[in-house]
């Protein structure tokens, strides 16, 4: 896949008239999920540690906070920390928890705010205790807002999450709770992390790379995806807003097509017509 953007014409219009346009369209996202990526490379082409890169990310996450919840997103989740990024050398992971613990300290007055809620998905208790300690305090002190949810995918991986949702529809089966029967789709969701959620409609990932890198395996069956050179921290409110654009400029089909089309306007009949494929064809019989 390679990487995919707005069109020209949007890149054309001021900030302003983007989300004059984009509230004018009406079918915003409910679900925007980034993949945030390219931290190391934005350090590295300045010259700087890693860790710097990480630090600068951290507004990123503001700008994108501010514009989804000034567009009223519903959910804004970042991926954030993943269950690979334990492999990384141990002091460039104690520096991720330390900048996480410090901007929760320092944002959380601003996200509550402008009401945001804040949520996690993950395996938290692989995180360091304090650092569990201050998002708890942080989620129970926004817990009351009504507004946009950030969710944090954090020590998160998409297939820990599905063997998480399996193990515990076993665990109702063995109980007596669940009948093979009755395990579908619904009922695995419920074992998900957080089965309240809607599923991301759009995911966005930087730096470039076309992978979902493990992120909402099944929650993304089904959603848009943009790629866009931008290194995390160089990604603007404008970015997202030409992301949000684009979305809005696609046709979501599901799988399928609309009621009696087949992707071109013609109707059920003539598309079922042999008479008409094979002049359109011209297939001689």
């Amino acid at each position: 896949m390679s990487p995919v953007g707005p069109s020209d014409r949007h890149t054309q219009l001021s900030d302003e008239q983007l989300i004059e346009a984009i509230r004018a369209q009406g079918n915003l996202p409910r679900h925007v999920a980034i993949i945030v990526d390219g931290n190391g490379r934005w350090a590295k082409r300045r010259c700087l540690p890693r860790v710097a890169g990480h630090r600068a990310g951290r507004h990123a996450v503001r700008r994108c906070v501010r514009i989804g919840s000034q567009l009223g997103l519903e959910v804004l989740t970042l991926y954030t920390f993943s269950q690979e990024n334990f492999n990384r050398p141990r002091a460039e992971v104690r520096a991720l928890w330390m900048f996480l613990e410090e901007t929760l300290l320092v944002e959380r007055d601003e996200l509550n705010q402008r009401g945001v809620r804040l949520r996690t998905t993950g395996e938290l208790q692989y995180l360091p205790e304090v650092v569990q300690k201050v998002l708890a305090e942080s989620v129970a002190m926004l817990a009351d807002n009504e507004g946009m949810i950030v969710n944090l995918a954090l020590a998160y991986g998409g297939r820990q999450e599905i063997l998480h949702a399996v193990r515990g529809l076993a665990r109702r089966h063995a109980a007596g709770e669940l009948d093979l029967s009755d395990i579908d789709e619904d009922a695995l969701r419920q074992e998900l992390y957080a089965p309240d959620l809607p599923d991301p409609d759009l995911v966005i990932r930087t730096s470039g790379e076309s992978r979902l890198s493990n992120f909402l395996v099944w929650q993304a069956a089904y959603a848009e995806l943009l790629i866009t050179p931008v290194l995390w921290p160089d990604f603007q409110e404008r970015d997202l807003l030409l992301a949000i654009r684009d979305f809005q400029g696609r046709e979501r089909r599901f799988g399928s097509l609309p009621q009696g089309d087949d992707g071109s306007g013609r109707t059920a009949e003539r598309r079922f017509d042999p008479a008409f494929w094979l002049r359109k064809l011209k297939v001689r019989s």
